[in-house]
């Protein structure tokens, strides 16, 4: 593993003071076992200061290989909460569900793991159902973890009417409704003020062309046209961001 020196941090929009760190990896075996590694000492080190963890974690294809080694390491999982980052709308039976994945893992190994989206025909209560629940959380999570798409997505920010509303609406709003641009099926979503009240934000990307595409966003800022550039526009948290080449 090796951080990667070409990204300076004077490279970031003036005023940012979010601490990143980029690691690249050549073998993906490396990596996983580097990810889980981190992930296991924020887990730790969490329950060492207050005697629980949060997580907002995503469910992907690139994620599953990292989630299903994380959920076989020796942790006090009894006392790790964990969310889906989004999840769509569909009952928990359903194989997109999000939240049935992450149960299937971690609630076998005793850990607790909410829904953040229930069956709804209607997004915006679901959405605001999902805030709701969240308020009850004991926030902030002390990770969350990021994918990013190739239109520069991450979580459920996807290219919607409601997407405005999920990047700059009230700061104390924590989840909304979406329904994505393309017709598919509505989810709900970790808004960016959540994101941006992690003590630990992890991003996991899939090759070089992915790394220079994050890159470019995190330069472009506030005014990026991806939602993962305008969430690292306001991050101010320390970041590891790891790259598969």
């Amino acid at each position: 593993m090796s951080e990667d020196e070409s990204w300076d941090l004077d490279d970031l929009p003036e005023g940012e003071d979010s601490q990143l760190e980029w690691w690249d990896f050549d073998d993906r075996a490396e990596m996983i076992e580097a990810v889980v590694g981190d992930i296991k000492f924020i887990i730790e080190s969490a329950l060492d200061a207050r005697g629980e963890a949060l997580l907002a974690l995503p469910v992907s294809e690139e994620a599953m290989p990292v989630l299903e080694a994380l959920a076989e390491q020796q942790i006090k999982w009894k006392y790790v909460t964990i969310i889906p980052t989004d999840d769509y709308l569909v009952p928990v039976d359903d194989p997109r569900s999000n939240v049935k994945t992450l149960a299937q893992l971690f609630m076998t190994r005793g850990a607790r793991v909410l829904p953040i989206a229930t069956e709804n025909d209607d997004y915006h209560l679901a959405g605001g159902a999902a805030d709701a629940r969240l308020q009850d959380t004991k926030w902030p999570p002390d990770l969350i973890w990021l994918g990013m798409g190739e239109d520069g997505s991450t979580a459920g920010l996807v290219e919607s009417a409601d997407l405005e509303e999920a990047l700059e609406g009230p700061k104390e709003k924590r989840a909304v409704g979406i329904m994505p641009d393309n017709g598919d099926t509505p989810l709900v979503t970790i808004t960016k003020a959540a994101i941006c009240e992690a003590r630990t934000v992890l991003v996991l990307l899939n090759g070089a062309g992915s790394q220079m595409y994050l890159e470019q966003a995190i330069g472009e800022g506030a005014g990026s046209m991806a939602s993962i550039g305008r969430v690292f526009a306001d991050l101010s948290v320390p970041v590891d961001i790891y790259v598969e080449n």
